[in-house]
């Protein structure tokens, strides 16, 4: 399994709840203040306290993001207002005209950035390759050369496996930034970071605040990536004007305190509704269960090398038709039918019409993101009222 933090250093769940929340020490409170203040008082010409305007600079914002990167084990960290802000902000880092290499399989949001945006608005040279396929990357690599690769894992919604060594290898050679989306694991599922990755970003709105309640993007930078980086993703932050609200960074930094727990308990859930829908595949109508967790995952000794727990998220394909697919979204009782992922309750969702709808059908279907894919996002429920109910509604909708 991944690395243990250094033996002097405090846990992650103790980290999680004090680095960037000590007490107020004016007034003693435990949990400090929410800085909603736009404006700062400055004590003379270039005299201020650490703060002249709230976008620039925020004492809550600041709290966060110390604490963020401590978990992820970056130099530094920054959040924005949403995943795909923090997405296009580090792209922006890039000079316009660079060679983008991307894995094939990634989040439709992501791909429409990569694929429509970025190539018109800053001239960039796309490329997608399957980064789980060694072979096919290592040769994407030679010929592109690119400056950036940018990848998930565990990859949404297929669940495969990227070889995070194996891409700050390959990175290395070439003086490309490496780029991992990790918002299918969170910090306390993995830490690209330990194996030499530069980046590591993160819809915080998923895992990283597990309640629905807020969106969030964020940005963590290792010491090891390109001198500067980290400061010049600081520098389009402000420039940009793309950050996160002083109200939705403490909400966040709140949730952050349960995340070692919530992702504990949802990947154990998991790992035990997995089972239990492999075990009855074919009573149940399924051609398929996907989950890192399994041993009948391709990658499943890779994921247990790398990663801390095997996540939240759960892919089934289902025999039958479309109706059929429709039925069985809209009779659960826990799941509700909406995308995200990562929260208390459990969602479950249908990729090929939904997050993935932009991604050009052919190409999804050659993922396997076909129209009989179903995404389950495990929560903090009773596991065995999660089985119940997902078991009747694909019994009742055979």
């Amino acid at each position: 399994m991944a690395k243990n933090p250094p033996r002097n250093q405090a846990g992650f769940a103790t980290r999680a709840i004090h680095i960037g929340q000590e007490p107020d020490p004016l007034t003693g409170a435990v949990i400090p203040p929410i800085y909603h203040a736009t404006t700062y008082v400055q004590d003379g010409i270039g005299a201020s306290k650490g703060f002249d305007y709230t976008r620039s600079g925020n004492p809550t914002r600041n709290g966060l993001e110390r604490c963020l990167a401590d978990l992820e084990g970056a130099e530094a960290a920054f959040v924005f207002p949403s995943g795909l802000a923090a997405a296009a902000t580090l792209i922006e880092a890039l000079p316009a005209g660079s060679s983008i290499l991307a894995h094939n399989d990634l989040y439709g949001g992501v791909y429409r950035l990569l694929a429509d945006v970025k190539p018109i608005t800053a001239a960039h040279n796309v490329s997608f390759v399957d980064f789980s396929d060694e072979a096919a990357l290592r040769q994407a690599v030679a010929d592109h050369k690119p400056a950036l690769l940018w990848f998930e894992t565990p990859s949404n919604p297929t669940l495969r496996i990227v070889d995070l060594s194996l891409v700050a290898e390959l990175g290395n050679k070439v003086g490309a930034i490496t780029v991992c989306d990790s918002t299918f694991s969170s910090p306390a599922g993995q830490r690209p970071i330990d194996y030499g990755i530069d980046v590591v970003v993160h819809s915080a709105t998923k895992m990283l605040n597990g309640h629905s309640d807020l969106l969030g993007g964020v940005v963590a930078v290792s010491s090891n990536a390109p001198a500067g980086l980290a400061e010049r993703v600081k520098y389009l932050q402000n420039a940009l004007g793309s950050v996160m609200s002083p109200t939705d960074c403490a909400l966040l930094h709140r949730s952050l305190k349960t995340l070692e727990i919530r992702s504990i308990r949802q990947s154990e859930t998991a790992l035990k509704l997995a089972t239990h829908l492999e075990q009855r595949a074919q009573e149940l109508g399924l051609t398929k269960v996907v989950y890192p967790g399994l041993e009948s995952h391709p990658q499943h000794k890779l994921a247990a090398d790398q990663m801390i727990n095997f996540g939240c998220v759960i892919s089934i394909e289902v025999a039958g038709d479309l109706a059929r697919v429709e039925r069985i979204l809209t009779s659960t009782r826990y799941f509700h039918f909406a995308v995200s992922l990562g929260s208390v309750e459990s969602l479950i969702q249908h990729p090929f019409s939904l997050t993935h709808a932009v991604v050009p059908e052919d190409q999804k279907n050659d993922l396997g993101i076909g129209a009989q894919l179903i995404r389950i996002s495990i929560g903090l429920e009773d596991p065995e009222d999660l089985e119940a109910d997902l078991v009747q509604a694909l019994i009742n909708n055979r």
